[in-house]
């Protein structure tokens, strides 16, 4: 090769030479279970890709025009032998990628619960899984330890050894939670829940994005995994709680809004209800949650007074966020008063409506102001007969 074609080369060497490789060496059992399920793949894909290579240089060579000694054969148009091998073969390779894939699906799925910590270990089910709860916010992470009750953010640990419980879900847009050091991608959309399962076994620090375009922030949606041993785990987790503040809803609004390359941020208590208020969007104060409307929907609605409840939800982050372009501030009201959310009862009822459709919704005696069926507009807050 000359001179010239090796310095050709040299900036591609150096390309490749910036690549991490963490996807083939992880640190977690899942991730590890992946990366041999694409390498297996991979060899049994070559099986057939290197020999058709392979021939093909042997046959144009062996044929060529100058190679009088070759065998020619122009009414040659069947061999039952090389049909057997041209077929049989990828035939045989297509069966074993199936099963693969079909025990890989099952057995790496995110929503499954680990059976193994790693080839050699099995689950201690002494030990309860370590809970995480996932938010992607514009352009950030919010990591909720709802067993602790302290929060962070772009900032995410857990202790060796140690199934993890991701509950994920996002403030606006699609977004992807990716560790690959840890397991695969999952995505994290408003509104609904995704879940993933994963276990670490090596200490260490590794990087963890969003693998979804998501806006101009996206960029800066990066934050550190750290992977700890228990007392290093401890020591953080009291750090997180040194830290002080309180997360509330309040607090979560003003976090909520788009910021970009946002530094580690911690807070040592966090309303223990916060992640189920995210998830249903429903964080502001009097705001129908959306469990509560798909409740009252699936028991037939609530007459006029929930007429709106059939309508699409609209996510008003625009508005809250003062987007010039944004409506004006609006949503369903609640039924529930917020000393008394979904889930939580109360002793009595403050106004003589119907609540039939209510209770068969399974909420029980929620406390709320009756509503004038035709002030009770999408895009305006509702009045009060008295």
């Amino acid at each position: 090769m000359s001179r010239l074609k090796i310095l050709a080369l040299l900036p591609l060497a150096a390309a490749l030479s910036g690549c991490d490789y963490v996807v083939l060496a992880p640190a977690g059992d899942i991730a590890a279970q992946q990366r041999d399920l694409v390498i297996i793949s991979t060899v049994l894909m070559l099986l057939i890709v290197v020999p058709v290579m392979a021939l093909t240089v042997l046959f144009a060579w062996r044929y060529r025009q100058s190679n009088t000694e070759a065998r020619y054969e122009p009414d040659w148009d069947h061999s039952t032998k090389l049909e057997l091998v041209i077929w049989s073969a990828p035939l045989l390779i297509i069966v074993c990628l199936g099963a693969l894939t079909w025990m890989g699906t099952h057995l790496l799925d995110p929503y499954r619960t680990l059976g193994r910590i790693h080839a050699e270990r099995a689950v201690d089910q002494s030990k309860a899984p370590l809970e995480v709860d996932v938010v992607a916010l514009d352009w950030k992470w919010l990591f909720i330890y709802p067993d602790y009750g302290t929060a962070t953010v772009n900032e995410l640990a857990a202790p060796v050894d140690r199934p993890i419980t991701f509950r994920i879900t996002a403030s606006s847009v699609m977004n992807s939670f990716y560790i690959p050091a840890l397991a695969g991608q999952i995505y994290a959309m408003p509104g609904m829940e995704t879940k993933l399962h994963a276990v670490v076994n090596h200490a260490g620090t590794y990087k963890g994005f969003s693998a979804n375009y998501s806006g101009a922030g996206f960029s800066g949606m990066h934050f550190n995994f750290r992977g700890l041993d228990d007392k290093g785990f401890d020591a953080w987790i009291a750090s997180a709680k040194s830290a002080g503040g309180s997360l509330g809803r309040a607090e979560y609004l003003q976090l909520e809004k788009p910021s970009q390359n946002e530094p580690v941020r911690r807070w040592g208590t966090v309303d223990a209800d916060l992640y189920r208020l995210i998830l249903n969007m429903c964080v502001e104060t009097g705001k129908m949650c959306q469990s509560e409307m798909m409740a009252i929907d699936a028991k037939g609605g609530n007459g006029h007074q929930g007429l709106n409840n059939t309508l699409p939800l609209t996510y008003d982050k625009y508005a809250r966020r003062g987007a010039p372009l944004g409506p004006e501030p609006s949503f369903v009201a609640g039924t529930c008063t917020p000393d008394a959310p979904q889930g939580k009862t109360t002793a009595s009822i403050t106004a003589p409506v119907d609540t039939a459709p209510l209770l068969g919704a399974g909420l029980k005696r929620p406390t709320f102001t009756p509503l004038k069926s035709s002030s009770f507009f999408l895009g305006q807050r509702p009045k009060s007969d008295s």
